[in-house]
């Protein structure tokens, strides 16, 4: 049961790099086997399940002495996820689901997280943290990083709301931009979350994350 969780999270993880990371386009080859076994930090077996499970979706193929490509059908499933992010709502409704949301996401993640989960969590993180300090727009990285704890809670429709919370995470970006303060209180709370989720300290990386959303309310003058 574990190694069948631990692959379907690999799964995802790998569904991510191809329709939310954009790595990966419709007919390009996925790196060698045991590059991305490494980069997931996962073994050889876990990843091959992983790509079974990819292939029974249709979102990858298997061509025999060539390796493994990605299907246009990989794309279907974002873009059917893309039509809930058209709704129009404003940045206060959305801040305020996220402050319903992703504490208690983070709360599980640190539970229910695999290790290499929470390690993905933590390099994004570190990006971020990086993009902010180069002046690069860091918009994409948030997402990932956002998306990355959601899929460590394990709960199917947690990931299903992140297309409308991207909306929130974008706005909240552009925003930032205006506002110094804004900018240091997403470095200082990201590291809070990061060490909590590192610790498993699932109380933590609840208060943490809601501490990060409600500075974002107050800084970026949404409240």
């Amino acid at each position: 049961m574990k190694s069948k969780m631990l692959s379907q999270s690999v799964a995802d993880n790998i569904l991510t790099m191809i329709t939310v990371e954009k790595r990966f386009s419709a007919g390009e080859k996925l790196p060698n086997e045991l590059d991305l076994a490494e980069e997931l930090n996962v073994s050889r077996t876990t990843l091959r399940e992983a790509i079974r499970i990819l292939v029974a979706y249709g979102v990858l193929e298997i061509q025999r002495g060539k390796g493994t490509y990605v299907t246009d059908n990989a794309f279907r499933q974002s873009e059917d996820l893309e039509q809930l992010s058209n709704i129009k709502v404003n940045a206060k409704d959305l801040y305020e689901m996220r402050l319903i949301f992703e504490p208690e996401a983070a709360y599980y993640a640190a539970i229910r997280g695999t290790d290499a989960e929470i390690k993905r969590i933590l390099d994004y993180g570190r990006r971020i943290e990086d993009e902010i300090r180069q002046g690069k727009d860091r918009t994409k990285d948030e997402h990932a990083f956002h998306k990355a704890i959601a899929q460590a809670t394990h709960n199917e429709f947690m990931n299903k709301l992140m297309p409308i919370l991207y909306q929130a995470i974008s706005k909240g970006v552009v925003l930032s931009t205006q506002s110094d303060r804004a900018i240091s209180d997403t470095v200082n709370d990201h590291k809070m979350i990061m060490e909590f989720l590192e610790q498993r300290n699932a109380e933590g990386a609840r208060n943490a994350m809601k501490i990060h959303i409600m500075h974002a309310i107050k800084e970026l003058g949404i409240d």
